[in-house]
């Protein structure tokens, strides 16, 4: 059974794990093995990699994109629970307002 603690590299060594898959044309498993990782982990680098410099599968976000969507569907969250505490203050004012 594996680890319950998950390793972490530094973005200096994703960078480098990526530039050796681009220039050395080998796989990414081959990579990964060589370099004593995961090659689902440095292959979701390398996916990761390519979004971002606009290579990537279509409709794939950058990371970019990604953070912006990230923002954007928590300002909306608040956005609704401000619009429900007006919904509800205005049925209190409303009821006030007929006695």
């Amino acid at each position: 059974m594996g680890s319950k603690y998950t390793k972490r590299y530094t973005e200096e060594f994703k960078r480098d794990a990526i530039a050796l898959v681009d220039s050395s044309g080998k796989t990414v498993t081959a990579i990964a093995r060589e370099l004593g990782i995961s090659s689902e982990s440095l292959r979701g680098w390398y996916r990761k990699a390519k979004a971002d410099r606009g290579e990537g599968t279509t409709g794939e976000l950058s990371s970019a994109e990604r953070e912006e969507l990230r923002r954007l569907r928590r300002e909306n969250r608040e956005q609704q629970q401000t619009i429900e505490i007006l919904k509800k203050a205005t049925v209190f004012f409303v009821k006030e307002n007929d006695r």
